[in-house]
């Protein structure tokens, strides 16, 4: 077919419009004495006025010489459809080279190409491209754009089209299906009639041959394409969705719904995404039904949990290979859950720091706005809770431990141990902050003037003082003093002489005492404005093992006459 050359700027295209990394690809290419354009979607959106995700190149240089042009700037990838990636600055541009039909033993025998990597020219190249509006090519310094299929008139029409027959280029490559109704969704086209009359369960059937890894990476262009909501419709309706989500059933539920347009919202207004949180979404329903089947065989909540997660998503990756790491995010997901329904009052805090908590209250809140009445109110109260100050979250889980509590009690009072635990309803009000929970027909109102509970401690201070001079005075009492003037001194007591803390054996002696009353320690303040008792325990002093503590009497005794001892 001979081709349409269009000018660039009747079209309202200009080399100012791309990257300055494609540019600097083509014209490398070009100084090679190779030729090279813009191909696919980014002429595509250009013509469209869309913002274009990437830009690509093609040339007919082999991937060899491409290789040799760029050097150390480009590596060549792919072994079905082989090509090269060429990085200028932080981009990356992927250059294809011109392909030709591709040779009979390099399909499979329903049709699927195995290996791609004939090479041709710019004539053969065209016809291999999947729809009309992706085989433009726009030579940027040249200021021209090559039309073989009519595709400035696709795009005029919004009319997504197949080059050749629509049955023998899905059996040739079945993602092109997902392709048709991405790019339906995406750009608001129509699907061609030609094409929308042969979707049938048998041809959708092929996807199954497709590699599971390529069926993830196609999936995750869906979903953050921006355009997830209108795109879920087309997935049932042509047959599709049974091919990719096995497990799920096709019909929306309100909460993949609202997923969906989540996700869109984020990615219109430019917040970042993970995919796998849609997975998460996808997959809910199966995973409770799994949940079900293993408590009902006896095994305990918390290990049905973990095992569900762990036989969901291996049945999902025969089909979609979800990597690893996304495996984990999705398990954490489901398992913060529960945790997050009925938090404990202690664990609140930790919770809050969980790594994975905004996806998990995230998914708490969507299932709370969704209907879902095993959530009660802990989705709003969780969303509250992350607005409130530190103070503020002391009462509010204080008022949770105690709701808890209140509902503990009336399940016993009702002899309701066996039933589950009735969701909570807890809310924290934003007018003047107040914390309000309902239990059934019970409601708990506490504002925030309600004072702080304390716990009040005994002064000891006192009481310390009197067994301080009950001791002394029975020291006085009953004491005996060295009395070195004479032998015939009277035995009367006459002053009473403590011995100093740091004695060694007032040490000894106070330890001996602390270790035998452990409850009845003196209080390190008086009650003097917290002064310290300098009467109190001595502070306890290392002693080395090797030599043990000589202990040396309290006090002297006087040398009293041997009659008087005998009396």
């Amino acid at each position: 077919m001979p081709h349409k050359t269009i000018e660039a700027s009747s079209l309202g295209l200009n080399e100012t419009m791309v990257s300055a990394a494609i540019l600097d690809v083509i014209d490398t290419l070009m100084r090679a004495g190779f030729k090279a354009y813009i191909v696919g979607g980014g002429v595509r959106d250009l013509l469209l006025g869309l913002r274009p995700k990437d830009f690509d190149a093609v040339t007919n240089a082999t991937p060899a010489q491409i290789r040799d042009v760029f050097g150390k700037r480009s590596r060549i990838i792919g072994r079905r459809f082989e090509l090269a990636h060429v990085y200028s600055g932080r981009e990356m541009i992927e250059v294809a080279t011109f392909r030709a039909p591709p040779r009979n033993n390099s399909a499979t025998a329903s049709g699927m190409i195995t290996r791609d990597n004939n090479w041709g020219t710019i004539q053969q190249d065209y016809v291999r491209r999947d729809f009309t509006i992706n085989a433009m090519y726009y030579q940027p310094r040249e200021g021209v754009v090559l039309d073989f299929t009519h595709a400035v008139e696709d795009i005029k029409n919004k009319m997504l089209t197949l080059q050749g027959n629509p049955t023998v280029r899905f059996e040739e490559d079945p993602v092109r299906m997902l392709r048709t109704l991405r790019f339906a969704a995406k750009l608001e086209f129509e699907i061609n009639s030609n094409i929308t009359k042969i979707l049938s369960p048998a041809l959708t059937q092929l996807l199954l041959e497709v590699s599971p890894h390529r069926i993830y990476d196609e999936t995750q262009k869906m979903f953050t394409g921006g355009h997830l909501a209108p795109l879920l419709p087309l997935l049932v309706q042509y047959h599709v969705w049974n091919r990719l989500f096995i497990d799920v059933s096709p019909n929306l539920t309100p909460l993949i719904k609202k997923a969906a347009e989540n996700t869109d919202n984020r990615i219109a207004v430019g917040k970042s995404i993970n995919p796998a949180f849609f997975y998460a979404v996808l997959l809910w329903e199966p995973f409770l039904a799994r949940v079900k089947e293993l408590i009902a065989t006896g095994a305990p909540h918390s290990i049905a949990w973990t095992q569900a997660g762990l036989d969901v998503l291996r049945r999902q990756s025969k089909h979609t290979a979800i990597p690893r790491f996304s495996e984990m995010f999705i398990r954490e997901v489901w398992e913060l859950q529960p945790r997050l329904e009925q938090p404990k009052s202690r664990q609140v805090p930790a919770l809050a720091a969980h790594p994975r908590f905004r996806a998990g209250f995230d998914f708490l809140l969507m299932r709370e706005q969704t209907g879902d009445k095993t959530v009660g109110t802990m989705g709003q109260w969780w969303h509250d809770y992350q607005n409130l100050s530190n103070d503020q979250r002391e009462r509010a889980i204080a008022d949770l431990n105690r709701l808890q509590q209140r509902l503990q009690r009336q399940r016993k009072t009702n002899d309701q141990d066996a039933e589950p635990v009735a969701p909570l309803t807890a809310v924290i009000s934003e007018v003047g902050n107040e914390v309000v929970g309902t239990a059934q027909a019970t409601t708990l109102d506490l504002t925030t003037t309600k004072s702080k509970r304390t716990r009040t401690r005994k002064t000891k201070n006192a009481s310390n003082e009197q067994a301080l001079d009950a001791l002394e005075a029975q020291v006085h009492a009953n004491a005996v003093f060295d009395q070195t003037a004479s032998n015939n001194a009277p035995a009367e007591i006459e002053h009473i002489q403590l011995l100093p803390s740091d004695d060694p054996a007032m040490i000894h002696a106070n330890l001996r005492a602390k270790r035998r009353s452990p409850n009845n320690r003196n209080d390190r303040h008086s009650d003097s404005g917290g002064e310290t008792d300098r009467r109190s325990i001595a502070p306890r002093r290392r002693q080395a093992r090797s030599k043990p503590l000589q202990v040396e009497p309290t006090v002297a005794l006087t040398e009293v006459p041997q009659q008087e001892v005998a009396s």
